[in-house]
């Protein structure tokens, strides 16, 4: 008679977690990519370092709301 429990050797294999982080990951970089084109269409005088540089600020904001 079962207790409630079971076997967990017997449950198909599910790689939810690395499957989260590929998700977040690919979700990221698309992010930072549509980013980087809508800074050069809006703000087209700007050099490539400040480019750069507003690319690394909006990428650290992400790591904050995307944990």
């Amino acid at each position: 008679m079962s207790d409630g429990n079971f076997n967990r050797a017997l449950l198909p294999h599910t790689p939810y977690a690395s499957g989260l982080k590929a998700g977040k990951a690919i979700a990221r970089s698309k992010a930072v990519e549509a980013f980087r084109e809508w800074l050069a269409e809006a703000f087209p005088t700007l050099s490539a370092e400040e480019q750069q540089r507003h690319r690394d600020t909006f990428g650290r904001l992400l790591e904050h709301k995307m944990p």
